[in-house]
């Protein structure tokens, strides 16, 4: 059915105990910083608005929280890149030393030693996140290849569009396994082990797509019963605040959802999906015929060969160690 062990995803996520309550402080702070900016814009909101009728205060408490919300979530969107590079990759490299059987430091110092192991595959935050956002496109036309082969297909013009929507879902998880590959070869050019490892998907892009599915499928459920939860509280929360509490109640439990989503259920979901891609990977080389057709298909594909070939570093080594991590 699936190519990965829950029980051993866990254990992964037990073994990197630091780097889980670390995702916890960054992403509930995060959460917790939408809830009081957007607070703060509504009170502020309220204040201007209290010249007018009971009406016009909601409607500029809402206005002013909407204002805050948005204003956070730009700051927030600018450090996506550091979330990246100081959360998620040392996470990866982390579950990739585990899972090949190396031993690692406990506590603290588990977090440092995989932010060296960051900086020594990837010198800057914006290489690893130019990186990953050159992989994204690629996943993206190699996935597109499904609703091509389905919107040709007399009446499954409109399953082709909810395939689509599915395979993106997926795709979000597999970017990061695409970046754990550098981590797994210890390469020394982050383009190189970012195009091998696009190859290799590719190669196996059907089965790691029903894992993938597989896994959407588990965490969004879990997601979904994690929100109704919140949702009591958030509205709570709401209640104390001006304007419609309804509304600003949903809005907080989707927030403190995604906080957790990112914290706890993105790296069950990373260690199902490199036990997946290790296993389905192991021991294969890259097939050519793959790589011109990726070619062909994406021009992204084609600037992870330019900028490979162009980095100051030798080119990544070969994908041979890739059947460690699942033994």
């Amino acid at each position: 059915m699936w190519d990965f062990s829950i029980s051993r995803s866990f254990g992964l996520m037990a073994r990197t105990l630091p780097f889980i309550l670390f995702r916890l402080a960054v992403y509930l702070g995060v959460a917790l910083g939408y809830v009081l900016v957007a607070g703060t814009g509504a009170g502020i909101g309220y204040g201007i608005g209290s010249f007018g009728d009971a009406d016009t205060r909601a409607g500029a408490a809402l206005i002013g929280g909407g204002i805050g919300f948005a204003l956070f979530g730009a700051i927030v969107y600018g450090l996506r890149e550091y979330l990246l590079y100081l959360v998620k990759a040392g996470h990866i490299a982390v579950m990739v030393e585990l899972l090949a059987g190396r031993p690692m430091p406990e506590g603290r110092s588990q977090i440092g030693h995989a932010q060296a192991a960051v900086r020594a595959r990837f010198a800057h935050a914006s290489t690893l996140f130019a990186v990953d956002q050159v992989v994204r496109a690629v996943l993206r036309a190699i996935t597109g290849l499904a609703r091509g082969i389905l919107s040709i297909l007399p009446g499954l013009d409109r399953l082709a569009g909810v395939v689509q929507a599915f395979l993106n879902v997926a795709v979000g998880l597999i970017d990061e396994v695409i970046l754990a590959h550098a981590f797994a070869t210890s390469a020394t050019n982050p383009w190189a082990a970012a195009r091998e490892a696009l190859v290799l998907y590719a190669q196996n892009n059907r089965n790691m797509l029903k894992n993938a599915a597989w896994i959407a499928a588990i965490t969004y459920g879990a997601l979904a019963v994690v929100f109704l939860i919140l949702l009591g509280p958030a509205l709570l929360i709401a209640q104390s605040l001006p304007g419609q509490a309804e509304a600003v109640g949903v809005v907080f439990a989707l927030v403190f959802a995604w906080a957790l989503k990112a914290a706890l259920f993105e790296p069950f979901a990373v260690a199902c999906l490199l036990q997946a891609y290790f296993r389905a990977t192991a021991g294969q080389p890259l097939d050519p015929a793959w790589e011109a057709r990726l070619d062909s298909l994406s021009g992204k594909f084609r600037v992870l060969r330019d900028r490979a070939a162009a980095a100051f570093a030798p080119a990544a080594s070969s994908p041979g160690p890739m059947a460690h991590p699942t033994e």
